[in-house]
């Protein structure tokens, strides 16, 4: 097992990835974002957290948080969202998958990875670069050709704030000052 050191910068600003176990492809269903979405208010008022951008997609989580000043401890924040998610889905399906012997031992049911991939936000351009990833990953993936498609995002709130024109991300408008490579 590795010794990844995560980052502990209190009030510091976070971009995470969280992936399903064996990246099954459960977010995207009405029933599984209504779950999530309380699971992530619930967890946002008991362990107070800002949301700064954030896409579900089928099998996996892209988000920037903020926390408070004085506080660092995000992984109690993923705990909390996992074990609110899981109850609540497994009593929706009323059902689960097979556990391996190490899953067993361990008590955790089969609907999230382990870990979660974390990188400290070092400055405006990092932000800049890590919400626009957020927003264009529904088309990297091929879920759909335009940004402005995909539901279970802030793109849309960035488009209603002025930060973004509703085409940011359209792969059908190649004039589209995202694809603007220089020469």
């Amino acid at each position: 097992m590795s010794n990844y050191l995560r980052s502990k910068i209190e009030g510091g600003t976070f971009f995470f990835t969280v992936v399903t176990y064996n990246r099954l492809p459960i977010l995207t269903n009405p029933q599984s974002i209504e779950i999530l979405r309380d699971a992530w208010k619930n967890t946002s008022k008991r362990f107070p957290f800002e949301t700064v951008a954030v896409c579900f997609l089928p099998e996996h989580i892209h988000t920037i948080w903020t926390l408070p000043e004085g506080d660092a401890d995000y992984s109690k924040r993923w705990g909390e969202i996992k074990r609110l998610f899981t109850k609540a889905y497994l009593k929706y399906k009323n059902a689960e998958s097979p556990r391996n012997e190490s899953r067993e031992k361990r008590g955790e049911a089969t609907i999230w990875q382990r870990r979660f991939w974390e990188h400290t936000i070092r400055d405006e351009q990092d932000l800049k670069c890590h919400v626009e990833y957020i927003h264009y990953n529904p088309v990297k993936h091929g879920h759909v050709l335009r940004t402005a498609d995909w539901q279970w995002s802030s793109f849309h709130k960035f488009v209603a704030n002025g930060l973004y024109p509703l085409d940011w991300g359209d792969t059908t408008n190649f004039s589209n000052p995202i694809f603007d490579f220089g020469e």
